[in-house]
């Protein structure tokens, strides 16, 4: 267990440390624990295990002290609190004198009563804290000698948790849990507290869906195939390089978006994104990269069917033949459908449609042809069969229904209505070119 605290108390003082925790309950809560097994008991009755992230040692008696040294010593620990009763005789447990050597030889805080605990929690709780949500399961390289050289970037200056996402549990609901935890620590406490994303767009958007108007910054390492959001907002797609930009500390305030109730960070897709990215499987992209998206592109342009769709914008209607509907809210040039206005703002508080009607495939190439040359020039398409528009809030009905994908995800859902929701998001990027 990374940074987790540690706790130890003589027999005689036990209820002294519980008394001390149950205090300090809610500046405690999402900090990971260790405790021998006397201690980790009382606590699962204190504290609902989901509220208290504990790990446990040893009972006293079978050597839970020294496995606690031994911790200290291979820098699994940010602080210890142990609260030894100073009229035992040498050589009782807990061992002072084995946890004073152990924890100055690893530079490791040591609290021996309740004032001096107190001091080492008001300084965790001001120093700087990251949640890091890794995906494992992201991108092709090794996942445990990339989530080690992450820890080896961020570690000297950040207390870090890492927390896996989960097949069985979607990694929005991971964060907003941790939200929870975090909202609802003390005023001010902590000090500097960050959440960051490690994987791929799917993961990224999820947790930052999750951190939307909550005033937690988010930081993002990106591990994925596409790394859309990281490119948009110029965060490096190297480990090293995203690392460095989280320590940097430079934030950039954008806007997100919702679809439905549906968060929405990136771009959603009506007709050919949608069915280009319902081909591009996951074991495509594993075998191919971002080419799986050149591939799966070129089939959905052979089978795309033509839409009707019903946009409603401010109380507007209009209806529109249309093979593809793109609403982003950030996205980089390589998004190319998303290229109507030549490039998507990401904090002008609205979203960029880009609606394309070719009847032919040829007409259909030709638009393609035309959205990619204005993201290399920025500025907008002219093309007769490219409809863009900007707005806060637009409702799309399309007859037949039609695939939609959000941020990666394919969802269901007719019609759908997007609102943009400004400044919502504060991320660390770096800082713009002049």
């Amino acid at each position: 267990m990374a940074h987790a605290l540690l706790l130890l108390a003589s027999a005689s003082r036990e209820e002294e440390l519980v008394f001390w925790l149950d205090r300090h309950g809610r500046s405690l809560a999402g900090l990971p624990l260790l405790a021998t097994a006397e201690l980790a008991r009382r606590l699962r009755e204190l504290v609902p295990a989901g509220d208290l992230p504990l790990a446990e040692l040893p009972a006293l008696a079978d050597g839970g002290d020294i496995m606690a040294a031994a911790r200290v010593l291979a820098g699994e620990v940010v602080a210890v609190i142990a609260f030894a009763d100073p009229c035992e005789p040498p050589g009782s447990t807990p061992d002072p004198a084995l946890l004073l050597r152990a924890c100055d030889l690893a530079g490791v805080p040591l609290a021996l009563n309740a004032a001096s605990a107190d001091l080492a929690l008001r300084g965790l709780a001001h120093g700087r804290m990251a949640y890091l949500l890794f995906n494992p399961v992201a991108g092709q390289g090794d996942p445990n000698a990339d989530l080690a050289l992450i820890r080896s970037i961020l570690e000297p200056q950040l207390l870090i948790t890492v927390l896996l996402t989960r097949p069985d549990l979607d990694p929005a609901e991971q964060t907003r849990e941790l939200v929870d935890i975090l909202q609802a620590r003390p005023a001010g406490d902590p000090g500097d507290v960050m959440i960051v994303a490690c994987g791929g767009d799917g993961t990224v958007s999820a947790v930052a869906g999750a951190v939307a108007d909550t005033g937690i910054v988010l930081g993002v390492i990106p591990r994925g195939t596409a790394n859309a959001f990281a490119a948009a907002l110029g965060i490096p797609t190297d480990l090293i390089g995203a690392c460095d930009t989280i320590l940097a500390g430079h934030t950039h305030v954008v806007d997100a978006a919702r679809c439905n109730d549906v968060p929405m960070i990136l771009l959603a897709g009506l007709g050919f994104e949608a069915g280009m990215v319902d081909r591009a499987t996951r074991e495509l992209k594993t075998m191919l990269g971002p080419i799986a998206y050149v591939l799966a592109g070129a089939q959905q342009l052979v089978a795309q069917q033509p839409f009707q769709a019903r946009v409603e914008i401010d109380g507007a209607l209009t209806v529109v033949q249309a093979a593809a509907i793109t609403v982003a809210n950030v996205a980089p040039a390589t998004s190319v459908l998303a290229q109507g206005f030549g490039q998507v703002i990401p904090d002008d508080g609205l979203l960029e449609v880009t609606i394309a009607s070719p009847t032919t495939r040829l007409q259909g190439f030709n638009a393609l042809a035309s959205l990619l040359a204005s993201a290399v020039v920025q500025s907008p398409t002219t093309h007769p069969d490219l409809l863009c528009l900007r707005a806060r809030q637009i409702t799309i009905t399309t007859d037949p229904p039609q695939k939609l994908v959000i941020d990666g995800e394919m969802l269901e859902a007719d019609p759908v209505t997007f609102t943009c929701l400004p400044g919502a998001l504060t991320v660390f990027a770096p800082l713009p070119l002049p």
